[in-house]
């Protein structure tokens, strides 16, 4: 099958995170299963070297200034997809409230490619300036028209539902991770926040934390790796020996950097779906998560780190402390989250999903 997957931004320092990784894994496993597969997408610098699969970038441009990633709008990708229509089966469009996706998925529409749209946990009811005019001409008629509505958790399920009516055709796909090395053993021990520094994030918390646990124990160290997503001039303020910022980590390099950490902790908010935490799992590492995290019920079940109350600072402190001075339970952890990233998360499993979404999307326009 011949497959085009959109998603927003690729860029080499990760700064759309999850759903470019997203993409670029399925993309993989995809093409390793014999499929013809091309990722469009915004982006400046070079094409990322991937193997199986093509990218093509295109410059990004910004049309709503001081909106972020709801701002950018590449007019090159549209006019490749209307000179390259005839290339491809279906499109799969990791969808957001952008106008680089939701001018790509309508196109496609219009031009009848076969769509499926993957919303990542990035459109839900919302009180945002750009969310309703967008929604009235765009967003509800996307995710009514494609020929699978893919979701992560009951809560997108219930947001997309009540964003755009209880007609569309959802189907719960989840993320996938591929399979990465083990890390080696730790000589120092290291605490690590990787992710984008934007509010929701809550890279304040971590420093938070650590700046009470540097006190007790003056041998471990704090590191947050990630480019700046609005917090980071406060952060750069507060860091000091044994805290510290590393700046943005290319998405290739990634794995390699938690492997150099014991325990990885994401403070974050209302985070969907966070592959940062599945990458983690991975390579072995305990997490540290909020109640507010879509994996925090995984991991619990699998019992591969703590779950803590979203917001509060002293659950997070006891959580990192207990592992800290448990390295029993920090290996074991680690390895039970290595198991399950392998079994229940592996990409090749997702990409058997996605072909059965995408033969049915195929019949669905034929009809």
């Amino acid at each position: 099958m011949r497959i085009l997957q959109v998603v927003t931004l690729i860029s080499t320092d990760g700064a759309y995170g999850g759903p470019t990784r997203v993409a670029l894994n399925q993309s993989a496993a995809l093409a390793g299963m014999g499929h013809e597969v091309t990722v469009l997408a915004a982006g400046i610098g070079p094409v990322p070297a991937v193997e199986g699969f093509d990218i093509e970038l295109f410059r990004p441009r910004t049309l709503i200034p001081r909106s972020g990633f709801a701002g950018l709008s590449a007019p090159g990708m549209l006019r490749w997809i209307i000179n390259n229509r005839n290339r491809f089966d279906v499109v799969h469009v990791h969808l957001a409230r952008d106008l680089v996706t939701l001018p790509a998925a309508r196109l496609c529409r219009l031009l009848g490619i076969a769509s499926v749209v993957q919303t990542h946990g990035m459109i839900d009811p919302s009180d945002k300036l750009l969310a309703a005019p967008l929604d009235a001409l765009v967003t509800r008629s996307v995710l009514r028209s494609a020929a699978a509505v893919c979701y992560l958790t009951e809560r997108e399920r219930s947001d997309l539902i009540d964003v755009a009516g209880p007609t569309l055709r959802l189907s719960k796909v989840i993320n996938g991770v591929p399979a990465l090395p083990e890390k080696a053993p730790n000589t120092t021990l290291e605490v690590l926040f990787l992710a984008r520094l934007a509010p929701r994030k809550r890279a304040d918390l971590f420093v938070d934390m650590a700046e009470i646990l540097v006190l007790e124990d003056h041998s471990t160290t704090f590191a947050l790796v990630g480019p700046d997503g609005g917090t980071a001039a406060g952060i750069a303020q507060r860091v000091r020996a044994r805290i510290r910022w590393e700046g943005p980590c290319a998405p290739d390099e990634t794995a390699e950097r938690m492997s150099a950490a014991a325990i990885y902790v994401l403070p974050a908010v209302d985070e969907p779906y966070p592959m940062s935490v599945l990458e983690a799992m991975a390579v072995g590492l305990p997490v540290v998560v909020t109640d507010s995290c879509g994996l925090a019920p995984d991991i619990l079940r699998i019992g591969c780190g703590f779950v803590v109350p979203a917001g509060e600072l002293q659950p997070l402190v006891d959580a990192v402390r207990s592992l800290l001075l448990d390295v029993d339970a920090r290996t074991e952890m680690g390895r039970r989250g290595r198991t399950a990233a392998r079994e229940e998360f592996g990409t090749d499993a997702v990409a058997r999903t996605l072909d059965e979404r995408y033969a049915k999307a195929a019949q669905h326009v034929s009809r």
